[in-house]
């Protein structure tokens, strides 16, 4: 453990959370894959149902300027459990890993006694040989408890989970990913692509149910509405945006489960939830998956040949699954990383309020910080500021971030800045910068680039990222 961390624990033994002494909230964070912002009714959806999801905007606060730290899945990942932007790491592709030494959202509330869980997608790597013990992984990340799938819903490995080994193997034997074999070989059992999100959601409420009694992080991943687009077969056809909006209907109903037996179990009034994306959709299908063998409970509505063209269906019927905003998954501009934010917290945050705060997926960590009433080390959450004030509405007239730096690519290249209705893309071409400048109050579309009427602008949001970058943080030191 890092010299910080320890003196973060000392501090809490000796000093206390005097914030929440009297009774620690329980901690719900569910981050749907590749959601985009526009594939929830209460976020504008109208070919969708989603009343589980849009009750909780109803009981609690909805961002509306919320935006994950990358636009593909594990780097947005690394920001929400780090608080750091995952550009300062330099990486290129979609394979990121924690630091050992890093602190995250799991050790930062096992410091405070609680009992956490990672469940879901984790896409945070498990070490480097892919064979027992999968480690380092969700359990050195401070994580109690982890079932979930390796990278993605459409891995190579077809395989769960569970701490550190793969679920189903034959006995003795390993987990061999061979090429041209639909599945792989010491795989006795792999998984039911049309089950997984129930198989997933299962595992929550049993957490759940197992640490009522005790304070409890859990940080829940279905696999919806990532490619494979295969709703289990009693969703299938229940919406008006083909299996791509069934898919989503889904997601909704188990999210509702999550919340019922949170009810059921009288702690919804200690539980701080939160529903969120790791980034936006992809309007366009992934060729990469075409030729796959599903492995499904129930074949219908012609699912095996339907999953290949889902999100090119949906937009067909008139689903924008990014809403107004431009491109989506894997780019810089707004689609593809202002996702859906819902923060849930009965008596704290004033119900049906909403936000249109700038805020990053990073910020979780000092929110959480703020609520358990830690301060974090120098070296932890570097990008993460405190939403509190916010969810609270003690303070909703001034800005809780002035500007944010997400990235847009998994080239290292495209970072996007928000800073009020500016939208700047910072990248190089042919090692030239290149600067592309929107005004998001009159083009959402992202259609006209404005940096040569402003290079006042430009240059203070290039300034800005200089100095992000010479500094290491962006959140200020205490």
């Amino acid at each position: 453990m890092q010299l910080s961390l320890r003196l973060l624990t000392l501090m809490f033994l000796f000093c206390g959370a005097t914030a929440v002494a009297e009774q620690r909230p329980n901690f719900v964070i569910i981050m749907a894959d590749d959601l985009g912002y526009g594939d929830l009714r209460c976020y504008g959806a109208t070919k969708i149902q989603t009343p589980n999801i849009d009750a909780l905007a109803n009981q609690g606060m909805m961002f509306h300027d919320a935006h994950a730290a990358a636009s593909v899945c594990s780097p947005s990942r690394y920001g929400l459990m780090t608080g750091r932007l995952p550009w300062r790491l330099h990486r290129k592709g979609n394979g990121y890993r924690l630091e050992s030494d890093r602190m995250t959202l799991a050790s930062l509330v096992k410091l405070h006694g609680y009992r956490s869980a990672a469940i879901g997608k984790w896409h945070l790597g498990y070490g480097k040989n892919w064979e027992h013990p999968l480690s380092p992984g969700p359990l050195e990340a401070g994580f109690h408890y982890h079932f979930g799938v390796p990278t993605n819903h459409n891995d190579q490995y077809r395989a769960f989970v569970e701490n550190h080994d793969f679920v189903g193997l034959v006995p003795g034997e390993k987990l061999r990913v061979v090429a041209g074999q639909p599945f792989p070989s010491g795989l006795a059992k792999p998984r039911v692509e049309d089950q997984v999100d129930s198989d997933l959601t299962a595992k929550a409420i049993e957490f759940i149910r197992e640490n009522a009694g005790q304070p409890f992080f859990l940080y829940f991943t279905p696999c919806a509405p990532h490619t494979h687009i295969t709703p289990a077969a009693p969703f299938r056809g229940t919406s008006q945006a083909g299996l791509l909006g069934d898919y989503v209907q889904e997601l909704d109903f188990h999210v509702g489960e999550i919340i019922d037996t949170l009810d059921e179990l009288s702690i919804a009034d200690n539980t701080l939830l939160v529903f969120t994306s790791d980034n936006g959709n992809s309007p366009k299908d992934f060729k990469g998956t075409q030729n796959v063998e599903l492995n499904l409970a129930v074949d219908s509505h012609d699912i095996r040949d339907r999953f290949k063209t889902a999100k090119q269906d949906a937009r067909a019927l008139g689903h924008l699954t990014n809403g107004p905003w431009h491109d989506g998954k894997g780019t810089p501009y707004e689609g593809g990383h202002r996702v859906p934010f819902i923060v849930r917290w009965p008596g704290k945050i004033k119900p049906r309020s909403e936000s249109t705060q700038l805020l990053c997926l990073t910020d979780m960590m000092a929110t959480l910080a703020e609520i358990l009433d830690s301060e974090l080390p120098e070296d932890a959450g570097e990008d993460s500021f405190s939403i509190v004030p916010a969810l609270l509405g003690t303070d909703p007239n001034t800005p809780l971030r002035e500007i944010a730096f997400i990235q847009g690519d998994t080239k290292d290249n495209a970072i996007a800045i928000r800073s009020g209705d500016w939208k700047m893309i910072a990248s190089t071409s042919d090692g030239k910068k290149v600067h592309e400048l929107f005004d998001l109050s009159q083009d959402k579309a992202e259609t006209e680039n404005l940096a040569s009427q402003n290079p006042e602008v430009v240059q203070r949001l290039s300034s800005a990222l200089a100095k992000a970058r010479a500094e290491g943080r962006t959140r200020p030191l205490p």
